[in-house]
């Protein structure tokens, strides 16, 4: 084995992360939400390895989207996902270890500016030093 390559389980689980990954995308599609936007926090962060943010166009939407979601990741992955904010519908947290998925409706969603908040390559050295102290 090659002196950097992963370990037998870390591609597992790397490719279990591309997995869910490739499912919450391909859900979004299937379920018209708007602008979504994927940002990979490998070697950023140590919470997920992807956070999908997307919008949906009214809060019955959001929360559909977000059953639908959670639906499809326990049948065909198995998994558990963590649900908050499903009840008013504003805004959906899914938490499925691997991907954090954010929905809202688009108000919300630019309120909160998570796209901003974690993109981390966009940012010039000086304005993170900024960010951080200030």
């Amino acid at each position: 084995m090659p002196r950097n390559a992963p370990a037998p389980s870390e591609r597992g689980a790397d490719e279990q992360a591309e997995t869910l990954h490739d499912l919450v995308l391909r859900s979004l599609d299937d379920d018209k939400a708007l602008d979504v936007v994927s940002i990979p926090l490998g070697g950023k962060s140590s919470i997920a390895d992807y956070m999908v943010i997307a919008s949906g166009r009214s809060t019955r939407q959001v929360a559909s989207m977000a059953q639908k979601l959670t639906e499809r990741i326990k049948r065909e992955l198995g998994r558990n996902v963590r649900v908050e904010g499903l009840p008013v519908g504003d805004w959906v947290l899914l938490d499925a270890d691997d991907v954090i998925v954010h929905l809202f409706r688009p108000e919300v969603r630019s309120f909160y500016n998570l796209e901003r908040m974690w993109a981390f390559e966009e940012r010039a050295p000086e304005d993170r030093a900024v960010a951080i102290s200030g």
